[in-house]
């Protein structure tokens, strides 16, 4: 094959210094035609996809093939095969992005939370509205359905802090990532320390201008950090929010429908299950809006669990009440039937919860009930009860816990497996834990895969 030079003929004066609205239409012209050409290619590639033409290249999924075969990254590649087998499903949303009404943004929000009942609202809202108003409101519809526990998990399971050093430069770089609604937590805890500073640098300085001054935002909150950082160390503990007598020095503001609480179906600005976990000790503020989501009225701030029913809850639970636990900070009281479903706040319906407990019973499906002795008890996703002092090796030998001649421990204790045979004895309790956490772990993920082989 030649190259072949192409001579281009000059463009006309009108063409080569076009008006602004020409440009303008010209642009909005070209952007439509290629969110057409874009339903052309998702059109494409799920035709591709359904017939398996990426086997014919020895790859395992079409989202390989189309990162090889059309230089695009892995995370593009598996969104456009989702999304082009999405609009096989959606008969409105895909003319109109066909025609070029829709980008492929706005399309790419909607295939996640799009279906029979709520297409044609949803189209009417994107189609007068920017890209990131739909992904918002596509968020918070997913965040409104059980279909979000599982986001809240892998957001859970993917927080991490590193911290790298770098000599040369004489820094250090901590990158954390959290779950959302945490994230907001320290970004809260951040400006407190960082106000704490000015106000006492205000007091201690008689001059005008703060030494803040000249410093920028990232500067300020890089030393609020450092502030909170030496507190800690010199011995300073923050009063534990939602405790009798204790002011609200921060808010978090998280936002839902009632119906996603109650019927799991609605808006809510964090997956419904960590909603419900933060709204079993928080407080409450009931507003009314219209359908265009305009407040018409706004209650008064309420306290879900009351001063006097904290302290009857202490007095009676003196910590975390799941099995092995007995954690006496960072404890949050929890309904046992959610108040949003007409669950009592009462000492009935509440028991004490330390924050890693509480997310497993919301969202980590365990679940708490009464045994014929009146008695409170948790059981796992599976349906198998948590022992108050452990399984014995009997009850876990099915799954491959315990083996014959196996030496489980040297020492008794007063926690872990009882075993039956003569010859063993109990556990370590701190090898117990670990153990146990790998089956809590284990089953977890069984039953989300369960869950999503059903689906």
């Amino acid at each position: 094959m030649t190259a072949q030079a192409i001579a281009l003929s000059p463009a006309p004066a009108d063409q080569r210094d076009p008006s602004i609205d020409a440009l303008d239409h010209a642009i909005a012209t070209l952007s439509a035609r290629l969110n057409a050409d874009t339903h052309h290619l998702l059109v494409l590639i799920r035709r591709f996809d359904e017939r398996a033409g990426w086997l014919r290249w020895g790859f395992e999924s079409c989202a390989e093939w189309l990162h090889w075969r059309c230089d695009l990254s892995m995370s593009a590649c598996r969104e456009k095969v989702r999304v082009a087998h999405a609009l096989k499903t959606l008969p409105e949303i895909a003319p109109a992005f066909a025609e070029g009404r829709l980008s492929y943004s706005k399309v790419r929000a909607l295939t996640r939370v799009a279906g029979p009942a709520n297409e044609s609202a949803l189209l009417e809202f994107a189609l007068h509205t920017t890209a990131a108003r739909v992904e918002e409101r596509c968020r918070e519809l997913r965040c409104g359905t059980a279909a979000s526990t599982e986001d809240a998990w892998q957001a859970h399971a993917r927080r991490a802090l590193s911290l790298r050093r770098d000599p040369a430069r004489g820094t250090v770089t901590i990158t954390v990532e959290l779950p959302l609604e945490t994230g907001e937590l320290v970004d809260k805890a951040l400006d407190r320390a960082l106000e704490n500073s000015l106000d006492r640098t205000a007091e201690a300085t008689a001059s005008a201008e703060p030494d803040s001054a000249g410093q920028s935002w990232a500067q300020q909150r890089a030393d609020a950090f450092v502030e909170m950082a030496m507190s800690y160390l010199n011995g300073f503990r923050p009063d534990v929010p939602g405790t009798p007598g204790v002011a609200d020095h921060h808010q978090v503001v998280v936002h839902v429908d009632r119906s996603a609480l109650t019927e799991g179906k609605g808006r809510a600005g964090l997956p419904v299950e960590s909603v419900r976990r933060i709204a079993c000790d928080s407080d409450r503020v009931v507003v009314v809006e219209d359908e265009r989501g305009e407040p018409l009225s706004i209650g008064r701030k309420s306290r879900v669990v009351s001063a006097a029913i904290r302290r009857a809850l202490w007095a009676r639970d003196r910590g975390c009440r799941f099995p092995g636990c007995g954690r006496k900070r960072f404890v949050d009281a929890h309904h046992i039937e959610h108040w949003s479903n007409g669950g009592e706040t009462s000492l009935d319906n509440l028991v004490l919860l330390c924050s890693a407990h509480h997310k497993l019973c919301h969202e980590g499906s365990f679940t708490i009930g009464k045994d014929y002795r009146d008695r409170w008890f948790f059981r796992r996703p599976d349906g198998r009860a948590v022992p108050p002092s452990g399984y014995r090796l009997a009850d876990m030998t099915d799954d491959d816990v315990w083996t014959e001649g196996e030496d489980v421990g040297a020492h008794p204790s007063a926690e872990g497996f009882a075993p039956e045979h003569t010859h063993s004895c109990r556990e370590d309790a701190g090898a117990y834990r670990r153990r146990c956490f790998r089956l809590l772990v284990f089953d977890q993920r069984s039953m989300q895969r369960s869950r999503a082989t059903r689906g």
